[in-house]
């Protein structure tokens, strides 16, 4: 049978993986929401959730699986190309070797911690938003949105926060960043949730597709099942 390629499919896929490589960088920065201080990831991060979302929804896990472990890829290869290029020897014209550094590097355990924490809460918010799919038959789309990102972004704080830090910073900080960063995330969830809906929405009319994942396998590394 010939398969075909849905160019918003692609787009959707683009987009999920800019999102990763942009907040990997941003991450570093620290900002103020009001009175609560967290990472700038958090104003691009949560977008690689709801595209996952939508991505799950209307053509199931089997795409949403393809689409984590490109993200993933491409994620660890932005990483290792930033890596190559703070190891190159830098020319004498070039008087910005620390703030470089600062910005596109980081230590080999936040690394691991960060793609690690990505795959869990990934592959988690996508199997949740599937299962409760089949379960409602197709309704309450908006309560297995964010039921799939407190879920995912939960799984995700919880292994990365834990990964990165247990040892270094109190345990009960840890705990706090967690559920914060979690409780934040989420909350971003809720509020784009309207226009989540509607591009769902639209999307299922252009593609003519609404994908429910009966007899899929959930094993995230059965890519070649697309």
């Amino acid at each position: 049978m010939k398969k075909t390629l849905s160019v918003t499919y692609m787009l959707c896929g683009l987009m999920f993986t800019t999102c990763l490589i942009v907040a990997n960088i941003i991450e570093q920065k620290l900002i103020h929401i009001g009175p609560v201080e967290a990472t700038a990831g958090l104003l691009i991060f949560p977008v690689s959730y709801i595209l996952n979302d939508v991505i799950a929804e209307i053509w199931g896990y089997r795409k949403a699986r393809l689409i984590i472990w490109g993200g993933f890829a491409m994620n660890f290869l932005a990483v290792a190309f930033f890596q190559l290029s703070i190891w190159a020897p830098g020319s004498e014209h070039f008087t910005h070797q620390e703030a470089y550094n600062m910005v596109l590097g980081s230590t080999l355990r936040i690394t691991l911690a960060s793609f690690v924490a990505f795959l869990c809460g990934s592959f988690m918010n996508a199997y949740v938003m599937s299962r409760m799919k089949l379960r409602d038959e197709g309704r309450r789309f908006s309560l297995r949105a964010i039921v799939s990102t407190l879920f995912g972004e939960g799984s995700d704080s919880l292994v990365f926060f834990h990964l990165a830090f247990l040892g270094l910073v109190p345990y009960p900080a840890i705990l706090t960043l967690v559920l914060t960063q979690t409780l934040m995330k989420t909350g971003y969830e809720i509020l784009v949730l309207p226009l989540t809906n509607l591009v769902v929405s639209k999307l299922k009319q252009w593609e003519q597709t609404d994908v429910f994942d009966h007899d899929v396998s959930y094993n995230p590394f059965k890519i070649k099942e697309v």
